[in-house]
């Protein structure tokens, strides 16, 4: 579990292929000390397990995870090339604080933006959602963004808004992001139980 709050940026130093996936390489500024195989680490918001890291003593600062058939098909991981800037974040423990919203790291699908437009030191962005998923989505709600925890300000149809401030742009990939460009979405949990609550209710009237 994840808060998308987002804590470094990883750059991808490697890609091996598998038979059905591939084995990423991930540079960060996380102490390898710090981490275990097995731990989930949010990599652009997908929750990947870490399977490999620098032998005990080295200086080296990395981690190995490894995406499946389904990762490379739901999500931009397919896209990642050596050098691709990826949003990290480490898996919430008790005691941490959530500032952002309760993140899965299971992606629902991905959203495209097609519009970004400077607002001062903020930039806003506008996405389209899969229509499937725009349901979920409201003013003032929550989503994932390639594991950053962003509020809705304005949804028309398909398509809705999120502003991110400056200091937002500096510490995570969306500094770099453009018009075109596909991101991970996770819809907000408790929307979607909200909405199978209401359609749970209309059926039994």
């Amino acid at each position: 579990m994840f808060t998308g709050i987002v804590s470094d940026i990883g750059r991808v130093t490697g890609i091996r292929p598998l038979a059905e996936g591939r084995r990423i390489r991930i540079e960060t500024a996380y102490d390898p000390a710090t981490i275990e195989i097995g731990a989930s680490i949010a990599c652009a918001g997908v929750c990947l397990t870490v399977v490999a890291l620098p032998d005990q003593g080295s200086n080296a600062r990395w981690f190995e995870v490894e995406a499946w058939e389904e990762a490379l098909r739901l999500t931009t991981v397919a896209d990642w090339r050596e050098h691709s800037r990826l949003n990290l974040e480490r898996a919430l423990k008790l005691g941490d604080e959530l500032g952002g919203h309760i993140v899965s790291g299971h992606v629902d699908g991905l959203a495209e933006i097609v519009a970004r437009k400077d607002e001062g030191d903020a930039v806003r962005f506008t996405l389209e959602a899969p229509r499937a998923l725009a349901r979920f989505i409201a003013p003032k709600g929550s989503v994932a963004l390639d594991g950053t925890s962003l509020t809705v300000n304005r949804v028309e149809g398909t398509h809705f808004d999120v502003l991110l401030i400056h200091h937002s742009l500096v510490v995570t990939t969306w500094g770099e992001r453009q018009v075109g460009d596909h991101v991970n979405l996770e819809i907000d949990t408790m929307a979607r139980y909200a909405a199978r609550l209401a359609e749970a209710a209309h059926e039994d009237v």
